[in-house]
């Protein structure tokens, strides 16, 4: 996804549904790669404080329907542009969603789903509002400390706290956002997320996203490319405008 806090960027990140989540949105296995756009998929973007003032209506016209918003980072951030991006989104008619930047090392999972669901990571039921997203992989102010200093056990129970937080408070499970190969290294490739949260994965430069992480068997988004046509990073949804229209809804 885009970071902006720091000149560093984000690296690319899973987000990807799960059996269950998926048999909701009614979404297809993942098979296709970014010729999918030719099959119809939708196609969208993220961007963050990155891209400034997005010119929305320009995006759609050149075929965005959907769009996540970093929100928030750890416990002190909030994008300074986040209420032009994430309310210009829906006033141009694009599907849109918050996202939050974990930082595991800062404090806890419950304190920063708290954080991120006060400062935009909210939903509604409104069948234009995505499901918050939790964007978890390498840490970018760290070389050394990769898993922010987390063994495998703390990282999982630190995701399990997000994630039961942010479904307190806005009744959704939220979208995970990693990559294959983080997961695999920070959380021992866990299975226990992958029947009730939506996956977004993170593969760059290839045809298709590839081997999925922890038991998730059907990729929800798929972010393909860090540049392109829209502003931000490059996404797909796995599924149709009527089922994209289905998942935001819940």
């Amino acid at each position: 996804m885009a970071q902006v806090r720091t000149p560093l960027r984000r690296r690319a990140g899973v987000l990807v549904a799960a059996t269950a989540a998926l048999a909701l949105a009614g979404t297809a296995p993942a098979v296709a790669g970014p010729l999918a756009l030719v099959a119809g998929k939708p196609r969208g973007h993220d961007v963050s404080s990155h891209q400034k003032r997005v010119d929305w209506a320009a995006t759609r016209s050149r075929g965005a329907r959907f769009v996540y918003v970093k929100a928030t980072e750890s416990t002190d951030y909030r994008n300074p542009y986040f209420s032009q991006q994430y309310d210009g989104a829906r006033k141009a008619g694009l599907y849109r969603g918050a996202y939050h930047f974990a930082l595991p090392d800062r404090s806890s999972g419950a304190r920063q789903a708290a954080y991120f669901v006060r400062h935009g990571g909210d939903w509604r039921a409104d069948g234009r509002t995505l499901p918050p997203a939790l964007d978890i992989e390498y840490n970018p102010y760290s070389k050394r400390h990769k898993c922010y200093g987390l063994g495998r056990k703390r990282m999982v129970r630190w995701i399990r706290s997000f994630s039961n937080e942010v479904e307190r408070e806005t009744g959704r499970r939220p979208v995970i956002y990693t990559t294959t190969q983080w997961w695999r290294l920070c959380t021992g490739n866990s299975r226990a997320f992958s029947k009730s949260h939506a996956l977004w994965i993170a593969r760059h430069g290839t045809s298709q996203p590839g081997k999925l992480p922890g038991g998730w068997r059907y990729w929800t988004f798929w972010q393909f490319g860090s540049r392109g046509r829209l502003p931000g990073d490059q996404d797909l949804f796995n599924g149709s405008g009527s089922r994209l229209r289905t998942f935001a809804r819940g």
